[in-house]
């Protein structure tokens, strides 16, 4: 009786053994029949289109360049292939189809020219083409409305990268008729006063204070200084030594130390295309210069 049921047991098993071997090879027949003519892709990114090609048909692969898919890449040079599609290293059939994209570089974009155009415009026109504002310098300039562009920096047409800031030189209002400050130290304030409102200036503070060794009625100190922009409304303030009225001159204000401007400031430096402002006057000479603009 047992040897009857080992005798079976033993049939039992060499069947199963059998069936497993049968199984293992129609798998591997199988897969080997699947597999038949598969290629693992050549990795192609940085390579030439030529060299792509040439690499992909030595796997019996071809390629088809999509130029839609072309793009810019700072990193891999234009015309080098900058996409592959199956990516290298997957598992394909021969004379199957593999899809690449070249690089057209690095992004470069040309600055557009922004001449007489307002802020407003600069501003709509740098974005839609991917710049950026920088500086904004105001300077006189004839011709044109106010607030428009005069210069820019970078010119017109250059390349440059995404992003890149450009500055402008925008038109400033009409400021009339300009002078050159002279140098009013040490002259008589009476004098310097006639001479102004001769020609057509105006004074705003007076301010009178001792000091030592100055006679009374030498102007002491000016606004605005020598050599700056001086236009037919602008005020124009000075100390003078004395305590008390000198000639014609304003009654001396309460001394707080300090010199009242009468509500100016002082004018900044003339930025100016082209020619440079002329020089201010000789200390010994009260010419008023008229600046060319």
């Amino acid at each position: 009786m047992a040897q009857r049921f080992l005798r079976a047991l033993g049939r039992l098993l060499w069947a199963g053994v059998l069936a497993a071997g049968f199984v293992v090879s129609a798998y591997t027949a199988f897969n080997g029949f699947v597999r038949r003519g598969e290629v693992i892709l050549p990795d192609v990114v940085g390579l030439s289109l030529d060299e792509a090609q040439a690499r992909m048909a030595s796997a019996g692969v071809t390629v088809n360049w999509r130029k839609e898919r072309d793009r810019f890449d700072s990193k891999i040079d234009a015309g080098k292939v900058v996409l592959q599609i199956p990516k290298g290293g997957t598992p394909t059939k021969r004379r199957s189809n593999v899809d690449v994209a070249l690089s057209r570089g690095r992004e470069m974009i040309e600055v557009p020219d922004l001449a007489d155009q307002s802020i407003q415009t600069v501003l709509v026109r740098l974005k839609a083409v991917g710049l950026v504002l920088g500086r904004s310098f105001g300077v006189f300039s004839p011709g044109g409305a106010e607030g428009s562009v005069v210069m820019q920096t970078p010119a017109p047409g250059t390349l440059v990268d995404p992003s890149t800031p450009v500055d402008l030189f925008t038109r400033l209002g009409d400021v009339g008729e300009s002078f050159v400050m002279p140098d009013l130290i040490y002259r008589d304030y009476d004098t310097v006063r006639a001479f102004f409102e001769r020609n057509g200036f105006r004074f705003g503070s007076v301010k009178y204070e001792p000091y030592e060794g100055a006679a009374p009625g030498i102007v002491l100190r000016q606004h605005p200084l020598p050599g700056h922009r001086l236009r037919r409304r602008d005020v124009i303030s000075l100390v003078v030594a004395g305590g008390d009225r000198i000639g014609g001159g304003s009654p001396a204000p309460p001394d707080d130390g300090s010199i009242e401007l009468a509500g100016i400031d002082d004018p900044p430096a003339i930025a100016r295309l082209g020619t440079g402002s002329p020089a201010p006057p000789s200390i010994r000479s009260m010419e008023l210069a008229e600046v060319r603009r």
